[in-house]
């Protein structure tokens, strides 16, 4: 077995200068997606890593780069520091993980254990899916180790497996009052307006313009409410564009934008990331039709599931059937300081929760 380099790179231009070889590597992995890729995450990094630090653990095997974990380090008290993914935040990555050659995964994941059991940092690593890299063999690696192990249950991703599906079977699978309800609706539209669906120039703008009006009603959004995450998704929205992931969609009537939708496609999902609609249109439906279109555009181009992302809402499960839960793997090491830091991070947990029930309490009764 030839011997395996363990390397942090720890600065941007470490960072900037892994890009080619980090696409290579995340294609031949299991982990492989949008969120784990050197665009979504550098661009994270430049708007929205204030606050923390680059601890990304490269390993290699001679000059190959076979294992990437994708991490930051961050304070937590004077003498606490905590190890999280790049990604996380309210930019909402879903599918967080480390990237592993799979070719020489088990080695080179030991070696990623050994490292990080060696710094003696905690790890909060969330929005993981069961079979991820982390979740299936990392944690046991390290409990092997004496460190503690805690997975909490966060939120599901519901999606859509569109294998050999046609639109017009694909319609078929869905109840039937919201088959009936999507066409009718799509129906009158067409009777009433000049429907367009289509990509336009400034329609990342339009989704941005919708959802924040939207959402202003309703206590405000977390999704475009910064400066700093427009910027990142003027960025990497540059940057899917160029590289064919975009998809950028205004659902405009008598060419007034009534809906917009922001997603993506990458390999063989497309994804829902988010969407907009004027609430003038609310009565027509605009919102669910605009799904329903870019599914059938899914279908259209051969993609092999829509994934609506993170999140219970309802209007999802009117699509989708399936669900994959995400979880929060957190580790802490051996000793005292690893049960103070657990302890710690339990006790803000649970008092979140309390004054979160006393919070909505009112609205239950």
């Amino acid at each position: 077995m030839k011997r395996l380099r363990i390397d942090v790179v720890d600065d941007a231009r470490g960072f900037a200068e892994l890009r080619s070889e980090w696409n290579d590597l995340l294609a031949n992995s299991r982990a492989d997606c949008l969120f784990l890729t050197w665009e979504w995450l550098h661009t994270w990094w430049s708007h929205l890593g204030e606050g923390r630090r680059l601890f990304i653990v490269t390993v290699r095997c001679d000059s190959k780069l076979v294992g990437i974990a994708p991490l930051t380090i961050s304070r937590v008290s004077f003498s606490r520091r905590l190890l999280e993914f790049a990604g996380t935040g309210s930019i909402g990555s879903d599918y967080l993980d480390f990237i592993v050659d799979p070719t020489c995964e088990s080695a080179a994941l030991r070696a990623m254990t050994e490292f990080l059991a060696d710094t003696g940092f905690a790890l909060r690593l969330p929005s993981v899916k069961d079979d991820s890299v982390v979740a299936s063999l990392f944690a046991d690696n390290l409990s092997d180790f004496g460190w503690r192990f805690r997975k909490v249950a966060m939120q599901v991703c519901p999606f859509i497996n569109l294998a050999n599906h046609s639109w017009d079977s694909y319609l078929g699978t869905l109840g039937s009052s919201h088959r009936y309800n999507f066409k009718r609706r799509l129906r009158n539209l067409e009777k009433t307006y000049c429907v367009r669906f289509e990509e336009t120039g400034d329609a990342l703008q339009h989704v941005v313009d919708l959802h924040l009006r939207r959402w202003s009603e309703r206590g405000g959004s977390d999704g475009f409410h910064e400066d700093r995450l427009l910027a990142f998704h003027q960025e990497f929205s540059g940057l899917a564009r160029e590289k064919g992931w975009l998809r950028l969609r205004v659902l405009s009537l008598d060419g007034h934008p009534a809906a917009a939708f922001y997603g993506f496609r990458y390999r063989d999902k497309y994804c829902f990331y988010q969407s907009g609609f004027d609430q003038a249109f609310l009565p027509q439906s605009v919102g669910l039709v605009t799904i329903g279109l870019t599914i059938k555009e899914a279908i259209e181009e051969g993609a092999a599931e829509y994934d609506l992302l993170h999140g219970d809402e309802s209007y999802k499960f009117l699509w989708a059937s399936r669900v994959r839960p995400l979880s929060r793997i957190e580790l802490y090491p051996p000793g005292v300081i690893g049960r103070i830091h657990r302890d710690s991070v339990v006790a803000v947990a649970a008092t979140k929760r309390i004054l979160k029930r006393a919070l909505y309490a009112p609205l239950n009764r």
